[in-house]
């Protein structure tokens, strides 16, 4: 159901940063080959049709992330990751096995690390936490507001919500096809001249958003009212 606030389709930045993983990972072969700037990531994505999960902070369970994104999200979505990215409809992905992530606040989070085995009996009863599967999906949620207790669990980042970014994720390698992607973003005309014809011609010049032009009608007609970097 699309509305102004919610759509049925997801969208995957790159960015020009190497993966959040690359530091606590680094030189583990399926980090390493993530190189480039956005835009060369973007078409190395296309190229290959695949986009390779990743292990996600916090948790360090793999998946491949998107966005949703409503139309006048689209300007403050290229500000925090690049103007580069390709977008599915959620039925794609639900297909493959994603779905929306998981918000969680820090003490479910705890308490489902120490679930207990049912029936909890001296010999079985164990702690069973979260299935892998699972685990892919959660992030912990501890917005500003929280107590200070609960900030205190990510010192450096002081509190954690996303969820203005209602991601999704697919907890391996997403695979598509070409005429899978709804839509392609890149920066200028130049950016899209000069992607390569054969992934042009199999995906159709038409599903390319061209950043610059939209932010020309923000600026000229601020409907949205998202100027960049907000």
């Amino acid at each position: 159901m699309n509305r102004p606030d919610f759509s049925d389709l997801v969208v995957h930045f790159t960015s020009n940063r190497k993966p959040y993983a690359a530091k606590k990972h680094a030189g583990k072969p399926d980090i390493a080959r993530i190189t480039g700037t956005a835009y060369d990531k973007l078409v190395s994505i296309l190229t290959s049709k695949s986009i390779w999960a990743t292990p996600q902070n916090w948790t360090d369970a793999k998946a491949a992330c998107f966005t949703e994104c409503p139309w006048g999200s689209l300007v403050h979505h290229a500000a925090v990751y690049s103007p580069f990215g390709l977008g599915f409809r959620k039925e794609t992905l639900f297909a493959a096995g994603g779905g929306p992530a998981i918000y969680l606040r820090p003490d479910l989070f705890d308490r489902q690390l120490e679930h207990l085995a049912v029936p909890a009996t001296p010999t079985s009863a164990k702690k069973t936490g979260f299935h892998p599967d699972m685990y892919a999906f959660v992030t912990p949620f501890v917005p500003r507001y929280a107590a200070a207790a609960a900030r205190g669990r990510f010192p450096s980042d002081k509190h954690v919500d996303f969820t203005h970014e209602r991601e999704w994720r697919v907890p391996k390698d997403f695979a598509f096809d070409l005429k899978q992607v709804e839509f392609v973003v890149v920066e200028t005309y130049e950016d899209m001249a000069k992607f390569p014809r054969p992934l042009k011609d199999a995906i159709g010049r038409k599903k390319f958003i061209i950043l610059e032009t939209y932010r020309t009608i923000e600026r000229l007609w601020p409907v949205h009212l998202m100027p960049d970097g907000e």
